[in-house]
């Protein structure tokens, strides 16, 4: 890594910006030898990140300078993107998570499964219009055959072979291997097999039991999603690293989920980016019943701003790429975000169905062009990335190029459905597998 600034050569410096400068001299001394420390690359501990999570002022105004140093040093001026779709081909599940407004019991008008044939469809239709990844996660449907997932992924390779499938949470795999009767590392080598390129690294919310134990009893362990993950690393399967946040959890419960992270990196080296996630509390189970003591509707601004910056500063040595994710916060938000430690914004999505039934208020697509714009207006030179953070294309200047993707003018629900109305189709309508639906019992 290249030599890193102190605060006190930052000091040193004649700056032009007398904001910056008075930030600086401003800084309590204890914050500033925590910063001090990040700035010599040195990783900071679970009680300094959350002492950095309890910042205001001129203390936190030198955590996001801090940040924004880090990811220049680190990553440079590009912010990346890339063109995908989301396909969550079913809402059934089993658990009955309170922070989930997604699923739904099979039993519920508004239950759907997506037909093998759909699901390819939708796939082709990204392919065409310029993605690169297709992103597929769904629910836990009641008798599922262990091996939909792989064979799914085999159909949809035979059909689009250049696709990369970014699929299957912790959750799905647990589940994938307990519904196969197999170890989680033999399903990992079949989903491999089946040309599953990487993981998402989703269902952690806080990786804490106890938290758990009150926002999803019955879901994945901290325990089982360490062993999903550290498991995909080992066999060659990288996945991204999540964190859900504004509920009910302390500074501390980031602060150690951000360390272990940390930890499995140092371990493995198979997290591609970290992505903080914004509990959406809308829709959410849990608020609307008012089952939680204490329950929080959501991170704040100043919230969302902080653990951006902070998860820079404690993983910056290890997990170089920090991303934002648009559909919680919104263009605005994630644009000012690129000058707090983030580096990359998330994909174009084209269908965005989680968030979108939790409330999230930004929309299913953002369009290339527009994630262009937000980034150079940031100051910033945006790139179009692969999954795995290989660059396909760097834009140097504002020229005039339109993605295929960039046709899709304003109501993109009419070309690609839209969570709302998928509900209501009933030639999706999800049949419990007892009653003759074989469409999770083989993709074909």
């Amino acid at each position: 890594m290249e030599e890193y600034l102190t605060m006190s050569k930052l000091k040193d410096q004649q700056l032009p910006n007398s904001e910056l400068s008075r930030s600086l001299s401003n800084i309590t001394s204890k914050i500033a030898k925590i910063l001090n420390k990040a700035l010599e690359g040195k990783d900071i501990s679970a009680p300094e990140i959350a002492l950095l999570l309890n910042t205001n002022g001129s203390d936190l105004n030198s955590v996001v300078l801090t940040a924004d140093l880090l990811r220049t040093t680190t990553v440079g001026d590009k912010v990346t993107y890339v063109v995908n779709r989301n396909i969550n081909f079913t809402n059934v599940c089993i658990k009955g998570c309170g922070f989930c407004a997604f699923s739904r019991d099979y039993k519920t008008e508004e239950s759907y499964i997506l037909p093998t044939e759909e699901i390819i469809r939708r796939g082709k239709q990204a392919y065409l219009l310029g993605a690169t990844e297709l992103c597929i996660q769904a629910g836990l449907p009641p008798k599922m055959n262990g091996n939909y997932y792989i064979e799914l992924c085999k159909e949809i390779k035979k059909e689009i072979p250049n696709i990369h499938i970014h699929g299957f949470s912790p959750e799905e795999v647990l589940y994938g291997s307990i519904r196969s009767k197999t170890t989680i590392q033999d399903y990992l080598i079949e989903l491999k097999n089946a040309k599953v390129t990487s993981l998402p690294g989703t269902s952690a919310e806080i990786l804490d039991q106890k938290v758990r134990d009150i926002i999803s009893p019955g879901r994945i362990t901290v325990k089982q999603w360490t062993d999903v993950i550290t498991t995909a690393h080992k066999i060659g399967i990288p996945t991204t690293s999540t964190m859900m946040y504004g509920h009910i959890e302390t500074n501390d419960h980031i602060a150690n989920h951000l360390v272990l992270l940390r930890n499995i990196q140092k371990s493995t080296g198979g997290f591609t980016e970290f992505v903080p996630l914004s509990f959406i509390f809308d829709e959410a189970p849990m608020f609307k019943k008012n089952s939680i003591p204490n329950l929080r509707k959501g991170p704040s601004g100043v919230e969302v701003l902080k653990i951006h910056a902070i998860s820079r500063i404690a993983l910056n040595n290890w997990i170089p790429n920090i991303q934002v994710s648009w559909p919680k916060e919104g263009p605005h938000i994630a644009q000012i975000l690129l000058n707090a430690g983030v580096n990359d914004m998330g994909g174009t999505l084209m269908n965005e169905s989680i968030s979108t039934a939790a409330g999230a208020q930004h929309g299913q697509l953002l369009r290339p062009r527009e994630i262009r714009q937000l980034i150079w207006e940031s100051g910033r030179t945006p790139a179009e990335r692969y999954t795995d953070y290989s660059i396909h294309k760097i834009f140097s200047e504002k020229e005039d190029f339109n993605d295929p993707l960039d046709s899709i003018e304003e109501n993109s629900e009419k070309i690609f459905g839209s969570y709302k109305q998928l509900i209501k189709m009933p030639e999706y309508k999800y049949i419990h597998p007892n009653k003759s639906d074989k469409r999770l019992q083989s993709p074909r």
